[in-house]
């Protein structure tokens, strides 16, 4: 009789252990490794491209959300507007048009947070290597390429604003070409596989800067009016308090401190200032009198 007590307060002991080891194992993942916060953008520029301009600013988000940031680029812009609806992807880097796409596609929960300021007047340029081309007018019966079909910037604001002049690329043109990306345009002109071409006047300017291109051989000859064009966007279902965490991060980037400056000439920005979807409906309206959208 005087051993079932002790009996018994090893029974005890042996279910407190094994209750705490219960405990320990029903502990969330985060507290072994990071919360993720997954990153990607347009595949407007080539890859690496990306790769390179991302990085500075994926580590200031790191340190701004105290979360672990994975930027993995993609193939095309559809890929991106999808994984942003499947909640593959928690923050993109779109274009005006494939945000409207996003819009679309998550049942407008998608939530564009800021835009550099120069996306408020973004405008598209128009390049050739061809003499005889001067005009808008010019380009009919000559071969041309956009960039994706898919881009802002590259294909849908130019097309429109060539159909108000009254050209039809497909019935004016003598081909039509997509390059799938700005710089590939440039190139695509340069190497003559077409009279003319269009791109996003950002990159057109960087590859000026970065002596990419010869403007003694390839020249811009028009300049689009201008339109809003990229933003951030979040999945609509992210949780606030994060959301306002990018928000202030981006906000917070100030150009007058050395470390910001570098990450927003990267970006090509002078700044991040607040954006709504509401700026992005005159796109809407371009892209479906363009009949790209219903």
């Amino acid at each position: 009789m005087n051993h079932i007590p002790a009996r018994r307060s090893a029974l005890r002991q042996t279910a407190a252990c094994v209750l705490a080891a219960s405990s320990l194992s029903s502990l969330p993942a985060l507290a072994a490794e990071p919360a993720v916060l997954r990153v990607s953008a347009i595949p407007d520029e080539a890859p690496t491209e990306l790769q390179r301009k991302f990085e500075p600013l994926g580590k200031y988000l790191s340190a701004q959300t105290g979360m672990k940031v994975v930027f993995t680029p993609v193939t095309d812009y559809a890929a991106v507007v999808e994984s942003l609806a499947t909640r593959k992807l928690d923050l993109a880097w779109l274009g005006g048009f494939t945000f409207v796409q996003a819009k679309i596609r998550t049942n407008g929960t998608a939530i564009p947070i800021v835009q550099r300021e120069e996306d408020a007047k973004f405008t598209s340029k128009f390049i050739t290597a061809n003499p005889a081309i001067k005009t808008l007018a010019d380009l009919k019966g000559k071969s041309f390429a956009f960039g994706a079909p898919s881009s802002t910037s590259g294909s849908l604001m130019p097309r429109f604003f060539l159909q108000q002049d009254g050209i039809n690329p497909e019935k004016d043109f003598k081909t039509v070409a997509f390059s799938g990306a700005h710089d590939a345009t440039v190139a695509f002109v340069a190497a003559g596989k077409a009279e003319a071409g269009v791109l996003n006047a950002s990159v057109w300017d960087k590859l000026v800067e970065s002596k990419k291109v010869d403007t003694s051989k390839v020249r811009v000859f028009a300049t689009t009016p201008p339109y809003f064009d990229y933003n951030w966007t979040v999945r609509g279902d992210l949780d606030p308090a994060l959301v306002k965490k990018l928000t202030d991060a981006f906000l917070a980037l100030d150009p007058a401190k050395p470390e910001h400056k570098a990450i927003l000439e990267l970006q090509r920005a002078a700044r991040f200032v607040p954006t709504q979807a509401s700026n992005y409906e005159g796109i809407e309206a371009a892209a479906k009198s363009a009949g790209l959208l219903k």
